[in-house]
């Protein structure tokens, strides 16, 4: 067995945390302490209810002819995801009481999302899997550099380390989904098909997200270079989100890349010893 097989064998198994959060607490209108980074997570909030649905019916699409693990850790996906959705769905309520329109990035997530409608199942799966790969990416600089959440709500900051955890748990489904679709396809075209679907994913999330984060920004009268400063120091500055993300993304491209190459089970472990209760099993 090549390390590389041993490191996927021993993958975390992925676990059911059945948690709530938010439920009747107000928090501040700027829960994060400040204006950009509570635009940022509210704008990346926004676009989960849909985008968990998308990821949830892309990966299952195929899940016939799996092996038994894969089968169970897609069935573990699914209802992690569904807790995900449930859980930002009540965050982004908290977000409208407190004035935001959160309704215009669902609204451009639809769009989107009716965009990709037509594409092949196999495409939904390379976007999934691109995707994951972001959130897998954030999840672990928010569980790894306490910068991000030092100033924010508990109840929401724990909500997203949760969350982060999760996606730190099972980013390897999508893509070992990805392999099981394609076995029939060479190294050369999954690698090329999966690059230029990360590069195109790439455009349209830091596109749309920095739009939202933008529109939030004015509904505080931040606007012009002030909005677009702030963000770009929040997100490429400190705490530097996507700066810090550059060298996990990076690797994406390379040939025989696996999301467990960069095996950081232990941020895991670090919640797990914060937050042991409401466990079930997968």
């Amino acid at each position: 067995m090549t390390a590389h097989d041993q490191t996927l064998a021993a993958n975390p198994a992925i676990t059911i945390r059945d948690e709530r959060f938010n439920r009747g607490t107000t928090p501040s209108r700027w829960w994060a302490g400040e204006p950009f980074g509570t635009a940022w997570h509210n704008a990346l909030s926004g676009t989960f209810p849909r985008g968990e649905a998308f990821f949830i019916e892309s990966v299952k699409a195929f899940r016939e002819g799996t092996d038994p693990k894969l089968a169970a850790e897609i069935r573990a996906f699914v209802k992690q995801e569904i807790n995900h959705t449930r859980e930002h769905i009540a965050f982004n309520r908290l977000a409208a009481d407190a004035g935001y329109d959160m309704e215009m990035i669902d609204r451009r997530t639809k769009e989107l999302l009716d965009m990709a409608a037509d594409q092949p199942a196999i495409a939904k799966l390379g976007i999934t899997m691109a995707l994951e790969h972001y959130t897998a990416m954030m999840a672990h600089e928010f569980l790894a550099n306490p910068q991000h959440f030092k100033d924010s709500d508990p109840e929401v900051r724990k909500m997203w380390e949760w969350h982060a955890v999760e996606e730190i748990e099972h980013k390897g489904v999508a893509y070992d989904t990805w392999k099981h679709a394609t076995q029939g396809w060479t190294g050369f075209q999954r690698w090329a098909r999966r690059s230029i679907i990360m590069l195109e994913v790439t455009r349209r999330f830091l596109n749309n997200r920095w739009k939202d984060a933008i529109e939030l920004l004015a509904q505080d009268g931040i606007t012009g270079a002030r909005a677009h400063w702030g963000l770009a120091k929040y997100l490429f500055g400190t705490p530097g989100v996507l700066r810090r993300c550059f060298p996990a993304w990076l690797g994406y491209f390379k040939p025989g890349f696996h999301p467990w190459d960069h095996d950081d089970r232990a941020l895991i472990g670090k919640y797990e010893g914060d937050y042991a209760d409401a466990l079930l099993p997968a």
